[in-house]
């Protein structure tokens, strides 16, 4: 009796992508682990789209990156908070960050991700992101000084960068974004 084929080029089910994603999440961990101890100094950022920018986040300045998890809406704030959502047993503020910066809402799909804050920078939130991108590296990228005489960009993001493709991306400072006045204030 002859064996059935089984046809690999299908798309895998559920639980096999939720086991990609775990490793995947876990190898990102453990790289912006390893960027906290040591390797921070070769200038490693994550970089995310926030809406159409591609930012860069210093890894000292990330826990963990995270699926969107059901968020419960607060009422009277301003339409770049999110909500609250239970991520690990805390409760953590949303922030839509291309909403924060003037853009469209972030829409909601499989790729989106929440980006939390470092515990050393002692403010409880995560930022909503299109998609991540990745690490990059800031050696390997050219200062853009123009952008940011275009842009008039806020101290928290000031620096920006081209890559080797041409690509513009931002680097956004998360300490210098929780001392901004306008982000403390999510209410109306």
């Amino acid at each position: 009796m002859a064996t059935p084929v089984t046809d690999t080029s299908s798309a895998p089910d559920g639980s096999e992508r939720r086991s990609r994603l775990r490793q995947y999440q876990v190898q990102l961990l453990e790289r912006m682990q390893a960027a906290k101890s040591g390797a921070a100094a070769a200038g490693r950022e994550l970089g995310v789209l926030v809406g159409e920018r591609r930012c860069l986040l210093d890894l000292t300045q990330v826990s963990e990156i995270v699926p969107l998890q059901p968020l419960a809406q607060v009422p009277l704030t301003q339409d770049w908070y999110l909500g609250l959502a239970n991520i690990r047993g805390n409760l953590t503020g949303v922030i839509d960050l291309a909403r924060y910066m003037g853009g469209p809402v972030t829409p909601v799909g499989a790729e989106q991700r929440l980006v939390n804050f470092a515990p050393g920078l002692q403010f409880n939130c995560a930022l909503l992101v299109g998609r991540v991108l990745g690490l990059r590296r800031l050696d390997e990228m050219d200062s853009d000084a123009a952008a940011g005489l275009e842009a008039q960009d806020a101290p928290w993001c000031e620096q920006h960068f081209l890559d080797h493709d041409g690509q513009r991306w931002t680097r956004i400072d998360l300490a210098e974004l929780v001392k901004a006045t306008r982000f403390l204030q999510v209410g109306l």
